[in-house]
């Protein structure tokens, strides 16, 4: 799949996490491109480094941590994109968890 498809995927599984979950405002579909652009960045360059950082206390909590890395992922593009906003930690890591699994079905469709 090329990248401008996995981009338009994963704005669209952004437009529909963002209306299944009340916590989370979206403008437009033009925010939700720009946060799975900023997104896709921050966790291709910032997660790695965060997971790295963190890897003995990840391995003590047997993963766990990994779902707290990813709501601040999730909070960060919040932060950084305006018209895309999440109204505090847990419902960041609840988008993450229900982002992860509108994307795996997207993906299993197109």
């Amino acid at each position: 799949m090329g990248f401008i498809v996995k981009w338009l995927l994963n704005g669209l599984a952004i437009v529909i996490t963002a209306y299944l979950l009340p916590g989370v405002r979206l403008s437009g579909f033009g925010a939700a491109l720009i946060a799975a652009l900023v997104l896709g960045l921050i966790n291709t360059f910032i997660k790695p480094v965060l997971m790295l950082l963190t890897l003995p206390l990840n391995i003590l909590t047997l993963g766990l941590l990994t779902f707290v890395i990813n709501a601040l992922v999730i909070m960060l593009t919040s932060a950084l994109v305006s018209g895309f906003s999440v109204a505090g930690f847990w419902w960041a890591l609840l988008f993450s968890l229900v982002l992860s699994v509108v994307n795996f079905l997207l993906n299993a469709i197109f």
